[in-house]
């Protein structure tokens, strides 16, 4: 089965194709003549991974699937959730995410401390997190959808040379190291993407 997968990362298709095995010839967008960056102006994880899919599937009328993911911060009230990627601006830079990210989150726990000190009754506050995935998948033209949730927590600081984004500062439930110190390996068995990609291909080959 030949299936478009809506990313350029070459680690994203890698632990696409190790998931769905063999049946499946996937290919980039770039190999079916889309090089244009793909819109991404939804205001849900779900929202985005369906414009991806959509918009690979009208160019091209092959099945498709793309995915959304973003990081929920309980402290922040689920932020930076849909703006992930571009927290602390459209450069996408993920040392400075990082960096908002924990300002925030120190921000929050000052305030939240002040207030129990002038007895104000507020929630202790946790460094609880979760990353959420989303997958838009369109077969014969229908649209079906995955998810995927990896439940962890906040670290004080970075650690680690591993992974992208924000996995310097992401321990995941069960594990006392980041996802940049766990390794690729070990992360892609538990992470969020990896999760729903299975659900996906369970689907596929039901």
């Amino acid at each position: 089965m030949k299936i478009v997968f809506a990313t350029g990362n070459p680690g994203k298709i890698r632990e696409a194709a190790e998931i769905l095995g063999e049946g499946f010839e996937l290919v980039t967008p770039a190999e079916v003549g889309i090089t244009e960056e793909i819109p991404e102006t939804g205001h849900t994880l779900r929202a985005n991974s369906q414009q991806k899919a959509d918009y690979i599937y009208n160019k091209t009328g092959l099945d498709c699937f793309a995915d959304d993911s973003g990081l929920e911060v309980d402290i922040l009230g689920g932020a930076p959730g849909v703006e992930t990627a571009r927290y602390a601006g459209e450069q996408r830079d993920s040392k400075a995410n990082m960096a908002k990210l924990l300002a925030e989150m120190a921000r929050r726990e000052k305030e939240a401390s002040m207030a129990r000190t002038n007895g104000i009754d507020t929630p202790k506050a946790t460094r609880k997190a979760r990353f959420r995935t989303c997958v838009t998948l369109i077969v014969n033209g229908q649209h079906h959808f995955f998810d995927g949730v990896m439940e962890g927590r906040i670290a004080l600081a970075p650690a680690g040379e591993g992974g992208f984004g924000y996995d310097p500062i992401f321990i995941p439930d069960g594990y006392d190291q980041t996802n940049a110190q766990l390794g690729e390996e070990v992360k892609n068995t538990i992470s969020h993407r990896s999760k729903a990609l299975h659900a996906m291909t369970e689907f596929l080959k039901g």
